[in-house]
């Protein structure tokens, strides 16, 4: 599980900071470029910590960031059913925040 978690984490950051570049292109929307890079860096780093050796910081790093991400747009995407950015985001967080947990559980 934790090999799945770190690939995914390595691609929900790049995705995240993709979209936040994406939000700054299309609307001008500087909220966009610094929110979706900060959070696509931070989930970044916890996929390095975990390759670094340092799981659990990682892993809890990755859960915090995901779960954050879904409070903002899972609410967002029940109330306007955009499937971009909201919908998008809101499935990747879930994704992220599930997988995190899951690789944190002992086996």
């Amino acid at each position: 599980m934790l090999d799945i978690t770190k690939i995914y984490l390595f691609i929900f950051g790049a995705l995240t900071i993709a979209g936040g570049v994406m939000g700054f292109v299309k609307a001008g929307s500087k909220a966009s470029l610094i929110a979706g890079g900060v959070s696509g860096a931070m989930i970044l780093v916890a996929a390095g910590l975990i390759v670094t050796g340092n799981e659990k910081a990682g892993l809890i790093l990755g859960l915090v960031v995901s779960s954050v991400l879904e409070v903002r747009f899972l609410p967002a995407f029940l109330k306007t059913k955009k499937p971009m950015p909201e919908g998008m985001m809101a499935s990747l967080s879930m994704i992220g925040t599930v997988l995190s947990v899951l690789a944190l559980v002992p086996k």
